[in-house]
């Protein structure tokens, strides 16, 4: 992990080069108010005050520069991370403000994927000076869990199985004080069905299995927190394309979602009785794959047909979600990498959110938009149920007709919330397919901000 506590630190007047935080609108104001060199070195560079643009400024000695950089009128988290990805190594400090939101995309822009380098290539320390020490410790949490995301999601499947990903739940359980609880084998044929039957087809060192974490005072609010873990999708025996496959070790970005979640809510020791779940599989291709036509009885008691074999990923989050039901939560929280269909209407950037609660769809959307982590609301449109009609079993996993097909998915994963239960369910994409200021192309944490403002201001 990347050490965000040396790159972000508390203003105690050390030497620091100052960096100016320009707006189109007042810029030219600003240019004005400079010495001649700094007028000569913005004019030099064709400097403009556009968002991740910056220019180094000389100073009355060689060792006095400062920086100006560009971004837009409304403050965000990234609006730094642009300039933190090139400047010179060294300690700077805001000219007059404070990074706010900005310091998350100072850390993240220096985080770095590299553990299959041979060499990986050297990344400057850009360290940067806060004067609001109360937030330095938040925005280094929040930064980690972004991280931790990223990391998960980018390791590839061969490293990153149904075990590797519940040895990822167990060190985070033992530096949090957390209780991991783990069913596979015959206990999670009986009692998880279809997560045993999506996962069944692969290896023995890569058998399913399903995860479950408990912390904190059972007297507390409990709410559960759900990560789709499927670690590989090949689509089973409704096989996918090969360019279908390519980004399919970030299956498990749901699951890493969660996990990156609990441990913030573990860290800030939030007062909440946490139930984490993820059910951990490969949807491998062997002789005991599930079938198409298959009809498998869930947790839940009802008979679901199996008329995809790639739409696998519903099927163990219904089971689990059926698990956390029975604890009777306020709120059910699920993350899954669930359909292209949401991307197809979305594109990568926007998760869709799915929530049988207005109150607590709200809350998330307010979230959204004060973490600029954004959320985009889709219905839970009943009618839509048809689509999931079997004519052997009480429903079927994939909808007919080739419409809506992340509104069916969401459908079918409410059949499994308990009546009145508050639920919400986000289908991320957990993907950069471009790099941007902060975010490089690759694994990426798309709700999990969002979703953190809620869980901290509801219950902090």
């Amino acid at each position: 992990m990347t050490d965000f506590p040396a790159l972000l630190q508390p203003d105690r007047g050390q030497d620091a080069h100052l960096i100016h935080m320009l707006t189109a609108k007042g810029f030219e104001k600003w240019l004005k108010a400079q010495p001649e060199r700094a007028r000569a070195a913005v004019a030099a560079a064709q400097f403009k005050p556009k968002e991740g643009g910056f220019v180094i400024l000389p100073g009355d000695k060689a060792a006095d520069w400062s920086v100006a950089v560009g971004m837009p009128e409304t403050r965000g988290p990234w609006d730094l991370a642009g300039a933190a990805a090139k400047l010179p190594e060294g300690v700077y400090r805001l000219a007059g403000d404070e990074p706010g939101t900005a310091a998350l995309g100072w850390l993240l822009a220096q985080h770095r994927f590299d553990r299959y380098k041979h060499e990986a290539d050297p990344i400057p320390q850009r360290v940067l000076l806060s004067g609001e020490p109360a937030r330095i410790e938040e925005t280094i949490r929040l930064a980690d869990a972004v991280a931790l995301v990223r990391d998960l999601v980018d390791t590839p499947a061969a490293d990153m199985g149904p075990a590797e990903l519940q040895a990822e739940v167990e060190a985070v359980a033992k530096s949090c004080g957390g209780k991991v609880t783990l069913t596979k084998g015959d206990a999670l044929a009986k009692a998880y069905p279809m997560i045993a039957a999506v996962g069944r087809a692969a290896t023995h060192a890569r058998a399913p299995r399903l995860i479950e974490m408990e912390w904190g005072d059972p007297a507390h609010p409990r709410i559960a927190i759900i990560g789709k873990g499927v670690c590989f999708d090949s689509g089973g025996l409704d096989i996918k394309p090969a360019s279908g496959m390519l980004l399919m070790k970030k299956d498990m970005g749901g699951a890493a979602h969660a996990l990156a979640l609990a441990r913030l809510i573990m860290l800030s020791r939030l007062k909440l009785r946490l139930h984490l779940l993820i059910p951990a599989v490969e949807n491998a291709v062997s002789a005991e794959a599930f079938r198409p036509g298959d009809i498998l009885r869930s947790r839940a008691g009802f008979s679901v047909e199996i008329g995809n074999t790639d739409a696998e990923g519903r099927l163990v989050l219904g089971d689990a979600i059926t698990r956390a039901g029975e604890e009777k939560p306020e709120l059910i929280l699920d993350f899954a990498t669930l359909t292209g269909a949401a991307r197809v209407a979305l594109g990568p950037d926007l998760p869709a959110l799915f929530v049988n609660d207005d109150a607590l769809a709200g809350d998330l959307l307010a979230a959204a938009e004060r973490s600029n982590d954004p959320l985009w609301r889709l219905p839970l449109w009943k009618p839509y149920l048809d689509m999931l009609k079997s004519e052997a079993a009480d429903i079927n996993n994939a909808g007919s007709g080739g419409f809506a097909g992340a509104v069916t998915a969401a459908l079918f994963l409410e059949k499994f919330v308990p009546a009145g239960m508050a639920w919400a369910h986000l289908d991320t994409f957990a993907w950069m397919p471009a790099a941007k200021p902060g975010r490089p192309k690759g694994g990426e944490a798309l709700g999990l901000r969002a979703a953190w403002e809620m869980v901290r201001t509801r219950f902090g």
